[in-house]
């Protein structure tokens, strides 16, 4: 039987740490299924169609997931993909702390689904989509940080000053 993962996140926008964290779940799970929460009371800088095509175009070389746009309960999405597994990613002792009160939620909710922590390669534990939107704000340079095709859309937000 197939292993089918959801990793949801705002993704705005998505950085290299996530990409790192959807190419881990690939070698873990059969199919993984990126989900793309619309949060409207975070204001996205990004709208719901940008942020899907600027994680298809960063993950276009990567196989056996998809990505879904999705609001409400992440335990309804996952029900709804018949999915076993939701992947968060934790970079540092302060993300687990949140992610582990959700995680007992989401298991209260549905005992049957597991959560599963990931960390990010070394080298992007001390990114964030806030940390990139505010650096880019400046006009500095994110190059390497993210996904050119991002880097490419924060500098049409924020032009170089």
């Amino acid at each position: 039987m197939a292993k089918r993962a959801v990793y949801p996140g705002m993704f705005d926008p998505v950085h290299n740490g996530h990409v790192d964290v959807i190419q881990r779940s690939l070698q873990i799970f059969d199919e993984l299924i990126v989900a793309v929460v619309a949060n409207p009371a975070k204001q996205p800088l990004f709208s719901m169609k940008e942020r899907l095509e600027m994680i298809d175009e960063a993950t276009s070389e990567l196989s056996n997931f998809r990505i879904v746009a999705f609001d409400g309960l992440l335990i309804d999405l996952v029900a709804r993909e018949r999915a076993d597994c939701i992947v968060r990613g934790i970079r540092a002792v302060s993300d687990f702390e949140y992610e582990f009160q959700m995680a007992l939620m989401n298991r209260k909710l549905r005992s049957t689904v597991e959560t599963v922590f990931l960390m990010p390669h070394e080298k992007y534990t001390y990114i964030s989509s806030r940390l990139i939107k505010e650096v880019a704000s400046f006009g500095t340079s994110v190059a390497g940080l993210v996904p050119p095709i991002v880097e490419k859309r924060l500098a049409e937000k924020y032009p170089p000053r």
